[in-house]
């Protein structure tokens, strides 16, 4: 199967559209550039303290901090500094949040692969842990 080359797409802010309060805490913008049913790609786009709620993937996602920083977390865990530059590996079916620190904006390039199912939000006090 030849290359595809998806032309004007991510960041032109023409696919750009507000998230869905069901899925994210705060103002979150996503920039939609490809999803074939198993494969999203998009750039997120999280004003200070904003953040999905927990999720997983069914089979990863990756993410690469564009701009800004932030904060990712696996369930169980303490939440993880990120910055423009990083790249996150979510595994297989692994629950975790991601969004940006209460001091900036942050943007990240996320590619989810597989169907994603999304739980409850991201409570202010498991956010806070990480400032």
């Amino acid at each position: 199967m030849p290359m595809s080359i998806i032309h004007n797409s991510l960041g032109t802010g023409k696919t750009a559209s507000k998230a869905p309060s069901d899925r994210f805490t705060g103002d979150v913008w996503v920039d939609s550039a490809f999803s074939d049913g198993r494969r999203t790609v998009a750039n997120v786009t999280f004003t200070p303290c904003a953040r999905t709620n927990w999720h997983t993937h069914e089979d990863g996602q990756l993410l690469q901090i564009t701009t800004g920083s932030g904060w990712v977390c696996d369930k169980g865990q303490e939440p993880r500094l990120v910055k423009a530059g990083d790249l996150v590996w979510c595994p297989p079916g692994t629950t975790h949040w991601h969004g940006a620190g209460a001091g900036c904006c942050m943007t990240h390039l996320a590619i989810g692969f597989g169907k994603a199912e999304w739980h409850q939000a991201v409570l202010d006090d498991e956010y806070s842990k990480g400032e």
